[in-house]
């Protein structure tokens, strides 16, 4: 069983600066000991590779406009907190027409998770989980990954559709009860998906 999510403690951690509920430097790291964090990858990326990153891994349909307002601000100041970037965001994306309430998500949901993914190379992690995946399962057992984005369900879904190696057991993902998603509410996005491995042969 691989669990790729996010762990609590370090959503938690607002010194960890991966969730906008709560001030925090921008860092995003899991292990803080080494690679780049979020604030310099912000600095350092130009509008166009802000925006491709913004889209390819948030999907945010406004990451231009996003990326824009990111580097027009830098030229002021660079971002450094958790609250500034969120604040920077939410200016950006309008509310949908007609509507008084607010949206069903925070807008800066997708660009958070975006630079997480960046920074960690979560998607390239997951990858090469997936590629050494069958050299770790035995003929007859069973591979479960469970998933919180739909990025990464695309790539488990990829790799268990590979008939020669898998048989998949959840035709579709099999997601969290309402009344699991009410005792923790991460549990909303989570998406299971299960193949039993079929043969010895890479």
């Amino acid at each position: 069983l691989a669990d790729v999510g996010v762990c609590s403690d370090q959503l938690d951690d607002p010194q960890r600066g991966l969730s906008f509920m709560q001030p925090g430097p921008l860092d995003m790291r899991f292990d803080p000991t080494t690679g780049e964090p979020a604030s310099a990858l912000l600095r350092r990326l130009s509008e166009r590779d802000l925006a491709d990153l913004i889209w390819r891994y948030g999907e945010e349909r406004f990451s231009r406009r996003i990326a824009r307002r990111i580097v027009e601000a830098r030229r002021q100041a660079p971002l450094e907190t958790t609250v500034e970037l969120a604040e920077l965001v939410r200016r950006c994306v309008p509310r949908p027409a007609g509507r008084q309430r607010k949206p069903p998500i925070d807008p800066a949901t997708r660009v958070f998770q975006a630079l997480r993914i960046a920074v960690n190379d979560e998607l390239g992690e997951l990858q090469r989980l997936l590629t050494i995946l069958p050299t770790c399962v035995r003929p007859g057992g069973r591979a479960a990954v469970i998933s919180f984005h739909s990025l990464e369900d695309r790539l488990v879904k990829t790799a268990f559709r590979e008939r020669s190696l898998w048989e998949v057991q959840t035709r579709k993902p099999v997601q969290a009860s309402a009344e699991e998603v009410r005792s923790n509410p991460r549990s909303r996005s989570a998406k299971l998906r299960v193949a039993l491995r079929l043969s010895e042969t890479l």
